[in-house]
């Protein structure tokens, strides 16, 4: 490939310690406003006058956005430089987290978020292609997890923190959090790179590329959100987004094939690592991420936890997670990524299936001991097939190849988390009326436990149906949780096959892994 410059040298010493603190952090604020609202969306709903359900687009707005700006990376970087893009997303970020934060109403507040998610695109594909500049080559797993961790730690940070911050003052305050972080990020950020800018070119964009992207994008988010409210296809308005998610995605893949300049490349899905690694990564973090949404939410509505309670819960997924990805990055061998991605994959499988034994009554310690072998896995999960995705790409193609791959990954997990959402709600349904079939005055055993609690509890016989009631639903959601639970630890056990048809990556053994057989 003939290159008109250069690339710059990697940084060393100081400079390189400083931007690889600024860069992370970039990346974690980003990663961490996709979860961070999780625990606060019940404080968020009632502060703002809405429901629970109308609170969750403040999570499902922002990933759509997001998922759908990322792709714009590799042209906004051809546009304006991978410096400037970068430091002007991160300035664009904190303002919006600014926008969030003062929000008086839930309509400006999602479109505060729409905002954010949409100038954070840029930021983890940039991210990853900075530190992998920045590092030398012999190095470059050890920037991809020192970039994994914040990518890692960022979601489990997040409940935690937004917890917290929500219960000791206000939900305003977990964007507001964004600002300093953002601004010394940007500071440092162009400091050390404002030198290092890469060749920039006017390009075309791909205006109908970009048009059926956010249609076909927008529509299926809008129907996965709307189903469950509007009884799914039985309703006009699901039909009607079904169809045109069907429509604009098939002409959008067709545009994108023969536009000789496509806003999305997708004929780097032609490449066997790309494909494979992509798939199993973007699946797998949809079902981590729609499960780290669900668990906050069940111990809030179910286990009366208090917000920062139920992020407490989550944040021991940090411990293996930050204790064991340093490791990862410095001695993974590039031909054994496949291996280690499987023993990940093995791990969280056993994880999901240790969750399906939650009863309605455990206590914290039995909650939070798989959370804690969750980092485990956690810790083998971003950096080899990071590495065996972006295997091959030429430094020209490292911008598009991290952005799209980081497109699919960050939608699915948009899309996961409405899946999950909603399947728990159905079958929560399905085991609540499966409950209450014998639930009639003139059953034997019904009639007998209403009585027994009005004897025990002094209720009259209202306030005893009431508490049948409540604990029936809180015993159908628990089953519904488990089945969500057997599930995920299913899907990660089908995904591994979708490793083992890339190509084993080719390296020296001490960390390099972009290049394969």
């Amino acid at each position: 490939m003939t290159q008109t410059a250069a690339p710059p040298p990697p940084l060393q010493g100081g400079q390189l310690v400083l931007a690889t603190i600024a860069v992370a952090l970039a990346t974690f604020m980003n990663v961490l406003d996709t979860s961070i609202a999780n625990v606060a969306i019940p404080t968020i709903s009632g502060n703002l006058g809405v429901s629970v359900d109308q609170g969750t687009w403040v999570i499902t707005v922002f990933a759509a956005a997001n998922a759908v700006s990322i792709p714009l990376t590799g042209w906004l970087t051809q546009r304006l430089g991978d410096i400037r893009l970068f430091v002007g997303s991160i300035l664009l970020f904190t303002l919006a987290s600014w926008l969030c934060g003062i929000a008086p109403n839930l309509p400006v507040l999602l479109v505060a978020r729409v905002l954010q998610g949409a100038v954070a695109g840029p930021l983890i594909p940039m991210s990853q292609a900075i530190l992998l500049g920045s590092y030398p080559k012999e190095k470059s797993a050890t920037a991809l997890a020192l970039w994994g961790m914040t990518a890692t730690v960022g979601p489990i940070a997040g409940p935690l923190l937004g917890g917290w911050i929500t219960d000791s003052y206000s939900w305003s305050w977990i964007f507001y959090i964004n600002i300093p972080v953002g601004i010394f990020a940007a500071s440092v950020t162009w400091m050390l790179y404002r030198n290092r800018q890469g060749p920039t070119r006017r390009t075309p964009i791909d205006v109908v590329g970009l048009g059926l992207l956010v249609a076909w994008v927008g529509s299926l988010q809008i129907m996965l959100d709307k189903g469950k409210d509007l009884d799914w296809f039985s309703s006009p308005v699901i039909i009607v987004l079904a169809i045109t998610a069907v429509i604009t995605f098939l002409l959008f893949l067709i545009w994108e094939l023969t536009e000789a300049n496509p806003i999305v490349d997708l004929r780097l899905f032609t490449q066997r690592n790309f494909l494979g690694g992509t798939i199993a990564i973007s699946v797998a973090y949809a079902v981590f991420f729609g499960n780290l949404v669900l668990l906050p939410q069940w111990m809030q509505e179910y286990l009366n936890y208090r917000s920062v309670d139920a992020g407490l819960v989550t944040a021991p997924l940090g411990i293996f997670a930050l204790l064991l990805s340093p490791v990862v990055g410095r001695f993974l061998s590039p031909r054994n990524a496949r291996m280690v991605a499987t023993l990940s994959f093995l791990g969280f499988a056993g994880v999901f299936y240790m969750r399906t034994a939650y009863v309605t009554n455990i206590d914290t310690w039995h909650l939070v001991l798989p959370t804690l072998l969750q980092g485990i896995p956690m810790a083998l999960f971003f950096v080899p097939l990071t590495s065996i995705i972006l295997s091959g790409q030429p430094a020209g193609k490292l911008a598009d190849a991290a952005g799209l791959s980081n497109f699919v990954r960050v939608f699915c997990g948009a899309v996961g988390t409405s899946i999950a959402g909603n399947e728990w709600n159905n079958r929560t349904v399905l085991h609540h009326v499966r409950l209450t079939e014998q639930a009639s005055i003139g059953h034997p055993a019904f009639a007998h436990q209403i009585e027994a609690a009005q004897a025990l509890l002094h209720l009259n016989p209202a306030s005893a149906h009431a508490l049948f009631d409540a604990t029936v639903t809180a015993q159908a959601a628990m089953l519904g949780l488990n089945d969500i639970f057997y599930v995920s630890a299913g899907l990660y056990l089908l995904i591994i096959p979708l490793i083992w048809i890339t190509r084993p990556v080719k390296g020296d053994g001490k960390g390099s892994a972009i290049v394969a057989h």
